[in-house]
């Protein structure tokens, strides 16, 4: 069951658009931190989504799943220059850019301290270490599932058993999606954790230069997809052609036949 915004550390005054097919919350990293900050350390768990264009055509092609996990999120921050260029284009809306590798940088240069319980899932001891090293945490649990352990239901469980046995004010969620966001979903549903979860992908890579980020030149020109791609041509060409470039399909759909497949009910259109 999710649990009404108010129980869950609430997000009063949050503005939301309804554009592609899900809600995205107007807020910018300094805010969308501001509002992460302000929750009770002892809200119940809650966790932060961060649409991009792979993630808009997934909802789009009716993944149930998917679909659940981000109608529950706290909050849909958007992720994608892209997708702030196309909505500008296309719908003459301006939304606030949010990256999660962004937030996360944000919430770790100048909100998070040594003595704060942070749990991450995924990653390696390369990554802890180098988390530990440079923001000298102290309280920092990390669990390393399987490969393929969302096909997994025991996998799936230590998972959350440890997200619970760590009941922390972050839980950084670095799986890769729909993993993450999946695995946010149940551990929220089962109501027996706290802290703000965030699905935040290659993040922790970017913030401990185990992995190197666009420049920001590249970020700005919305090109960050170009830097990823000829990095790593064999590995990123699938989700920049057949998992995002239908993004723009959708979003032509949409601007030439509003309302349909919007993904929320005629109500809330």
């Amino acid at each position: 069951m999710t649990l009404p915004m108010t129980e869950m550390g609430g997000r009063e005054g949050v503005r939301e658009e309804h554009i592609f097919g899900t809600k995205i919350a107007l807020l910018d990293v300094p805010a969308a931190a501001a509002a992460i900050m302000a929750r009770p350390v002892a809200a119940p768990f809650a966790y932060i989504v961060t649409p991009n264009a792979q993630h808009l055509v997934q909802l789009d092609r009716g993944d149930a799943d998917f679909r659940a996990a981000y109608d529950g999120a706290w909050l849909r921050l958007c992720d994608s220059q892209i997708v702030r260029l196309v909505a500008r284009l296309f719908f003459a809306r301006n939304l606030p850019l949010c990256a999660g590798s962004d937030l996360t940088a944000a919430l770790f240069a100048d909100h998070i301290r040594p003595d704060d319980s942070i749990c991450v899932i995924g990653g390696d001891a390369e990554l802890e270490c180098r988390l530990r090293e440079k923001y000298g945490l102290r309280n920092l649990a990390r669990h390393a599932p399987p490969m393929g352990f969302m096909a997994d239901p025991e996998a799936v469980r230590a998972c959350i058993d440890f997200i619970e046995t760590h009941p922390s004010r972050f839980v950084f969620l670095a799986v890769g999606s729909p993993r993450s966001e999946l695995l946010a979903c149940r551990v929220q549903a089962r109501g027996r954790t706290t802290g703000t979860g965030l699905c935040i992908g290659s993040s922790l890579h970017f913030i401990t230069g185990l992995v190197p980020r666009a420049p920001l030149w590249m970020r700005r020109l919305a090109l960050e997809w170009l830097f990823r791609l000829l990095r790593a041509p064999r590995s990123h060409a699938r989700r920049v052609f057949v998992d995002s470039l239908p993004f723009l399909y959708i979003a032509l759909r949409q601007r030439l036949m509003p309302g349909r497949r919007s993904g929320l009910p005629p109500e809330e259109r």
